[in-house]
């Protein structure tokens, strides 16, 4: 089964955009995820031309600048606001080049890419074999993709809050490791890696959970979402139904993530 999610695209991109200013001060675990995703998966190293699917503010785009013989860095994201910043972040670079699209929607060349890196922004897509054709029909035989994604355990405290609540979906569904597995499969991958980590953020409440959430521009984009205001007594649910910690103060979120190297 592939991970076919019905999302909203312009409202991915309205919350990204809107989140361009505060992003970095809340995207702790995407710095670490990002950080990893390079050190572990980019081991031997980059060269050549390299898109970066949802570049963001340009956090990852600025650590491939590392890798000596890459010569181009394509900075792709779906919000111009998240590019205008990484614009300004990466001022004095020149090799990097910014593209406004979809990552569903490349507007780009067949073989064009040496390689295809993303931190933390291809759970925003429908992660099935049609996709990852895509992707591989852009890159050049032996080429890879490198990405990390989050995993269906993402933010489970909070879905299971929520459903203390009322029926309506309020966290995003992510991609199981299997059903990615299936679909690079089916996109005629050679040779696919795949591991999945665990993490436990910590937070002094749940409100300070879904601030941060909202900083990262990280809102339910289903279309089936509740399309009203939370009331009071809705949000007094939620926080006394969310998960408490015995052993310290404040509560826990888990983040899912699965890191994936696929080889062309």
């Amino acid at each position: 089964m592939s991970a076919v999610f019905d999302l909203d695209k312009q409202k991915i991109k309205t919350s990204f955009g809107n989140a361009s200013l505060s992003y970095d001060s809340a995207a702790r675990l995407q710095q670490q995820v990002g950080l990893h995703l390079l050190n572990q998966y980019a081991e031997k190293g980059l060269s050549g031309k390299v898109l970066d699917v949802g570049c963001g503010t340009g956090f990852l785009t600025e650590r491939l600048l590392q890798f000596a013989s890459l010569e181009t860095i394509i900075a792709l994201d779906i919000a111009e606001p998240m590019l205008h910043r990484a614009r300004l972040r990466l001022a004095d670079h020149s090799r990097v080049a910014y593209v406004c699209a979809d990552a569903e929607s490349l507007p780009f060349m067949e073989q064009q890419f040496d390689s295809i890196v993303s931190n933390l922004a291809l759970q925003w897509c429908n992660l099935n074999s049609e996709t990852f054709s895509r992707f591989k029909k852009l890159v050049k035989p032996g080429g890879q993709l490198i990405f990390s994604t989050f995993g269906p355990q993402t933010l489970s405290e909070l879905k299971l809050a929520w459903e203390a609540v009322d029926d309506y979906r309020h966290v995003n569904d992510f991609a199981v490791q299997d059903d990615l597995f299936q679909a690079l499969t089916q996109a005629g991958s050679k040779k696919i890696q795949i591991e999945t980590v665990i993490y436990k953020s910590a937070y002094e409440s749940v409100l300070e959970l879904m601030a941060e959430l909202k900083f990262l521009g990280a809102h339910n984009v289903a279309r089936d979402r509740k399309r009203r205001l939370t009331t009071k007594a809705e949000l007094r649910k939620l926080l006394a139904a969310y998960p408490k910690t015995s052993e310290e103060p404040g509560i826990f979120a888990t983040f899912e993530v699965i890191y994936v190297v696929v080889s062309f």
